[in-house]
């Protein structure tokens, strides 16, 4: 029901609405569209448009529909988060995702050098793509340091994995600019569509959650849908290297 391309299109006051609905789900059944209005302290308008948005012509609609939801979903306390990661789970048995981590393995597999790169929390995904992918037989390296020295020669075979929620962190951007121009092939995985990493990589895969940012400006979005990626193209990398291996 809450498709988190919508839920990323959503609007300030219209996401105030959303938080309201998904922490006080059971009661929003009971109530009329003023007192919902009233309680995200937004106007009927505002309701309606969202409900709108989520692909109901009225609030009664809405709410019948989050009723079979909720059904659905009962023995889950789901706040916004976990309504996105069951969208993004629910998502992924398509053409388009599968092919996408298919194509990364077949490039990873005949690459001759793999780089993992992230700074922080894309850091820390980083080293453990790199350990995963080394443990599955495709030895591995990784990067955290922003500023860390490229080589001056060609990197013709050489796959660099970029991580990166925003996708236009400058320092990653220079990075990978600077691989680019040594003819590395560049893989960007990131939660934004869309952004400059996406755009300059040679194949992106973008998982769209819901930006969490504290009042220290601190990134706290979540990066389970990354672990599964990481994992998904470790499955397709070993199939594939067994493959290669048959073939010889």
């Amino acid at each position: 029901m809450f498709k988190r391309d919508i839920i990323q299109s959503l609007n300030d006051l219209e996401l105030s609405v959303f938080n309201y609905v998904i922490e006080h789900a059971d009661q929003v059944l009971g109530m009329r569209i003023r007192d919902l209005a009233n309680n995200a302290h937004v106007s009927t308008t505002t309701v309606l448009r969202f409900c709108n948005k989520f692909g109901c012509e009225g609030y009664n609609e809405f709410k019948f529909r989050l009723n079979e939801f909720l059904k659905k979903n009962k023995r889950i306390a789901l706040g916004p988060n976990d309504i996105s990661m069951i969208d993004y789970f629910s998502e992924l048995n398509n053409e388009k995702f599968n092919a996408t981590i298919s194509k990364m393995s077949e490039i990873i597999v005949q690459a001759e050098h793999v780089i993992f790169f992230g700074i922080g929390t894309s850091g820390i995904l980083g080293e453990y793509g790199a350990r995963l992918f080394s443990g599955f037989g495709k030895y591995s390296l990784f990067i955290k340091d922003p500023f860390f020295p490229i080589p001056e020669t060609h990197l013709p075979q050489t796959v660099l994995i970029v991580f990166s929620v925003s996708g236009e962190t400058q320092e990653v951007i220079t990075q990978v600019s600077a691989y680019k121009q040594h003819h590395c092939t560049v893989i960007s995985i990131t939660n934004t569509k869309n952004s400059t990493l996406e755009r300059i990589s040679d194949l992106s895969i973008t998982y769209n959650m819901p930006f969490r940012i504290n009042a220290n400006q601190v990134n706290l979005t979540s990066q389970v849908p990354v672990v599964h990626i990481i994992e998904s193209i470790a499955r397709q990398l070993n199939e594939a290297k067994n493959k290669l291996l048959q073939n010889e």
